[in-house]
C-alpha cells in the first residue's frame, strides 16, 4: 500500500485550505458568552458523519452497559438508529466519495452495518447465545475491516492504525469481564470523535471528471497551500 511521506504527521490541526469537496455543506461552530469564545470549529460532512457514528457507538453500548431496558427493545431502537444513521451517511458522503472516486468504500460500509444489525438481531430474536456473548468482539471486527477497507482507500496510516486498535480490542476484549460494553463504546466513539476534531493523512487529492477546470484549478490551489502549511510546521 503506498501511503503518504513518514515525515507528515498522522494527525494535526485542521488546516482551513479546503477542496471544493469538502466545502460543500461545510459546518462552522463558534460557542461564546459575551467576548469570551469558548469553542470554535468547523466540520465537513465527512466530519459530521464521524460526530453522528460516535453518537449512535456511545448511545448503543452505553446503554447496553448501564440502563436497564431489554435486549429486545434495544434491538429495535438500535437497528431503527442504525438503519437512519446509514441512510445519513450515504447521504453525507456521497459526492466526497464521488469526487474522490472510492464510491465503494460507502458500499462497504453500508454491508458491514447492515450485516452486523442482522447478525446482533438473530442472535436476540433468535436467542443465539454464543453470538449474544460475541456482540462487542463482532462490531469491533466489523469496524476494523471498514477503517482497513477506508486506509486501503484513501491510503492512510491513520485508519490503518484506528483497524489495528479496534482489532486488537476484539481480540482482547474478554478480558473486560463485565465492562465489554462499555470498552467497546469507549473505543469506538473517541477514535470516531478524533477523527472528527482533527486532520488526518491520506494520499493527494485526485483530477476527478466531475469537476470544472476552474473547480480544478482551485482544489490544486489549496493543496498547494496545505503542503506549504505542512512543511513550515516540520521540525527544523
Amino acid at each position: 500500500m503506498t501511503v503518504l511521506p513518514f515525515s507528515q504527521p498522522l494527525l494535526r490541526d485542521k488546516q482551513e485550505a479546503l477542496d471544493i469537496q469538502d466545502l460543500q455543506g461545510l459546518l462552522r461552530l463558534e460557542l461564546k458568552i459575551g467576548k469570551i469564545r469558548l469553542f470554535s470549529g468547523f466540520y465537513t460532512r465527512i466530519d459530521q458523519v464521524f460526530v453522528l457514528w460516535g453518537l449512535i457507538c456511545a448511545g448503543m453500548f452505553l446503554t447496553a452497559q448501564f440502563l436497564p431496558i431489554s435486549w429486545h427493545t434495544q434491538a429495535i431502537w438500535w437497528s431503527v438508529l442504525t438503519f437512519i444513521g446509514t441512510i445519513t451517511m450515504v447521504a453525507l458522503t456521497w459526492f466526497w466519495v464521488s469526487i474522490e472516486q472510492v464510491r465503494w468504500l460507502v458500499y462497504c460500509w453500508v454491508i458491514l452495518m447492515l450485516g452486523g444489525v442482522v447478525l446482533t438481531d438473530a442472535s436476540i430474536f433468535l436467542c443465539w447465545g454464543e453470538m449474544l456473548m460475541r456482540l462487542c468482539a463482532l462490531w469491533l471486527g466489523l469496524s476494523s475491516i471498514g477503517y482497513l477497507c477506508t486506509a486501503l482507500a484513501l491510503r492512510s496510516r491513520v485508519f490503518l492504525l484506528i483497524a489495528s486498535i479496534h482489532l486488537l480490542t476484539s481480540a482482547v476484549i474478554s478480558c473486560f469481564g463485565q465492562w465489554q460494553f462499555f470498552a467497546t463504546g469507549i473505543v469506538m466513539m473517541i477514535s470516531l470523535l478524533i477523527l472528527a476534531e482533527l486532520q488526518w493523512d491520506m494520499r493527494p487529492p485526485i483530477d476527478s471528471d466531475m469537476l470544472t477546470p476552474e473547480q480544478k484549478q482551485f482544489n490544486q490551489q489549496q493543496h498547494q497551500c496545505r503542503q506549504l502549511a505542512v512543511l513550515r510546521n516540520l521540525p527544523q
